[in-house]
């Protein structure tokens, strides 16, 4: 089947989204000053759910960005109060059919939208890939859906991507994921949680699957239980004194379906912040179903590293070893 084909099918559901063509917020500045020069920033942003995400907390939320750079060439902001997930879009100028989710990290406390977002997002569209940076609500604000708030964006995310695949010249089938520390246990529970109903069906979009096409946790957090656990992002999602039936819900190497997507692992022997055997706990898994996976492991490189913390450093070759190992599963062709 072609790309122009599947575009044909998906015309009908463009039409009927029309309206979320034009459901566009504005990407958070840098508080008390302009944007580093020079870099490419999305083109627009796809707001979630058109009517407002469901289920908010009583109490407003207010959007807050903090942003942790000393530098002023380079941000590092972090996002918290998000009451309008949405997702950030890089489009490349010669687009290769495929397109990836990024769910950035932040310990469930905020999205640290630039390190482990927009920079692997220029990245990637530099190299044919559309990106979409995805804004998720955090789970410790009091959203009703609780610890599954984060699926719901990222399961709606990737509906609405392959609703919009012929506005943004991709391949519906091509979606894949990725996602870093906290982000990556969001990729990981969305390649393995994608037919879990997290949320009602608000239009034809929800039709869709959100399967990604693959997976790429990054650094994850992966188990909810002690020793591996991350204490910060398993507080922030469970709560203090979760019980084992939740631990285990919200543990994908405990829930990877016998119809799971081919999965990249990457993580660092040195993570003192997140045990490399959260890692290796989801690759037993996926081996264990006889999913495709394959594992880098590097003897250096600490928590967090992404793009700008690899260099220099033997894991700053990690980004081209994902590209290689999507072309083998047919995402970057």
């Amino acid at each position: 089947m072609t790309i122009d084909r599947r575009s044909l099918m998906a015309a009908p559901l463009a039409l009927g989204l029309a309206s979320l063509a034009s459901a566009q917020t504005p990407v958070p500045e840098v508080p008390g000053g302009a944007l580093p020069p020079g870099l490419p920033q999305p083109s627009e942003t796809i707001d979630l759910w058109p009517k407002g995400a469901p289920g908010a907390p009583a109490a407003p939320l207010v959007e807050t960005v903090q942003e942790r750079s000393i530098d002023r060439l380079v941000t590092d902001r972090a996002v918290f109060g998000i009451s309008r997930p949405r997702m950030a879009v890089f489009r490349p100028d010669q687009p290769n059919g495929a397109a990836v989710l990024i769910t950035p990290g932040g310990g469930y406390r905020w999205v640290v939208v630039d390190k482990e977002g927009y920079e692997m997002g220029r990245w990637l569209a530099a190299r044919g890939f559309t990106a979409f940076v995805l804004f998720y609500r955090l789970p410790g604000e009091g959203w009703a859906a609780g610890p599954d708030v984060p699926l719901a964006d990222a399961q709606r995310a990737m509906r609405l991507i392959r609703a919009r695949a012929r506005d943004f010249a991709i391949d519906p089938e091509r979606v894949s994921a990725m996602g870093f520390s906290a982000g990556g246990h969001l990729c990981a529970d969305l390649s393995t949680r994608f037919d879990a109903k997290v949320y009602e069906a608000v239009d034809a979009a929800d039709r869709l699957s959100a399967k990604p096409h693959s997976a790429a946790p990054i650094y994850p957090v992966i188990s909810m239980t002690a020793p591996d656990a991350h204490p910060g992002s398993r507080d922030l999602l469970l709560g203090k004194a979760p019980t084992a039936m939740r631990e285990t819900a919200h543990s994908p190497h405990r829930n990877v379906p016998a119809n799971a997507p081919p999965f990249f692992l990457l993580h660092a022997e040195d993570d003192a912040v997140v045990p490399v055997n959260n890692a290796l706990l989801l690759r037993a898994a996926l081996k264990e179903k006889g999913a495709r996976v394959e594992t880098h492991l590097f003897e250096h490189g600490g928590h967090g590293f992404g793009l700008r913390k690899a260099i220099g450093k033997p894991v700053e070759v990690w980004p081209e070893l994902w590209r290689a190992w999507a072309r083998t599963t047919g995402l970057a062709l």
